[in-house]
């Protein structure tokens, strides 16, 4: 069953950081940034919760490697591991001071290929880290300036992404989480709209960094059940106001309230959530929230 090979992940992530802790005692070699994630994760092992953690697991691995001329170069592996690890892969995002964007995103992209190519379905973090030890040094002095990425384009187009997050909420009846919810897509300049009952959905759009500061903030208080259903992604060259302004489908962020039935009046409409999303060009997401055809 699902719930068993669920488990089973769990179990394998759980040891796997407890190798990693074992190796690398260290703060400054590995350190787990998330323990909230780490705790909610223990806790569904320990068959206290049926409910899948809302956090992938994160944690930072630093490499010290002999750079050129002997000189020491030091990595910074910044790791998540998707509920689903080690059936997928780890996001590793491998940073250094001394690599240029260009150096960076082609380091990143070569160590995904050596997971894709080698490891699927079995843990890979340790192997993720050698590789780092034995050949990120070399993308230090990689000249790209012949490669479609160079330096000086990465520098001067700052390429902006425009996020749009779709969240999930088991409820969202909290007057005062519902204002946070308001309030704080106003001050981040986040459109969307939310609509509360149960469940609670939340849709949010704008500058990435700002859905990523609105979601940090959002999933800090206290819910039976929060995940991010769905998450779009555009990248805009330039990504002036305007070009932003072109990506949304929501012109502001607001409360929904679809007529409420049942005995409590607390479960909204879905067919009438059907037809705002519709309207607004998103229909399909219907169906990652609800995993039916709406009609």
């Amino acid at each position: 069953t699902t719930e068993m090979a669920n488990q089973e992940e769990a179990e394998i992530q759980i040891s796997e950081l407890d190798l990693l802790s074992s190796m690398f005692p260290y703060e400054e070699e590995f350190a787990v940034t998330d323990q909230l994630a780490l705790a909610e994760l223990k806790h569904y092992v320990e068959n206290e919760s049926a409910e899948v953690p809302s956090s992938k697991l994160q944690f930072i691995l630093n490499v010290k490697t002999e750079g050129p001329n002997a000189s020491t170069v030091e990595f910074s592996m910044a790791c998540a591991l998707p509920f689903k690890y080690p059936t997928v892969l780890p996001e590793i995002t491998v940073r250094s001071s001394l690599l240029s964007r260009s150096q960076q995103i082609l380091l990143n992209s070569d160590l995904k290929t050596y997971l894709m190519q080698n490891f699927s379905g079995e843990p890979c973090m340790l192997s993720a880290r050698e590789w780092v030890k034995d050949h990120a040094a070399a993308y230090v002095d990689k000249d790209l300036s012949s490669s479609s990425v160079t330096a000086s384009d990465a520098t001067q187009s700052e390429v902006t992404t425009f996020t749009r997050l779709w969240i999930y909420s088991h409820h969202i009846y909290n007057k005062q989480k519902r204002k946070n919810i308001i309030d704080w897509a106003k001050e981040l300049s986040l459109s969307g709209f939310c609509m509360p009952g149960k469940p609670g959905v939340v849709c949010v759009e704008g500058l990435q960094s700002s859905c990523e500061e609105f979601w940090s903030r959002i999933r800090r208080l206290t819910w039976k059940r929060i995940l991010i259903r769905h998450r779009e992604d555009v990248s805009l060259e330039g990504g002036g106001h305007a070009e932003i302004q072109k990506q949304r489908k929501f012109p502001t962020l607001e409360e929904k309230c679809f007529d409420a039935h049942g005995a409590r009046g607390n479960h909204m409409d879905l067919g009438q959530l059907y037809h705002f999303l519709e309207e607004k060009g998103c229909a399909d997401i219907f169906q990652m929230y609800f995993g039916v055809e709406g009609h």
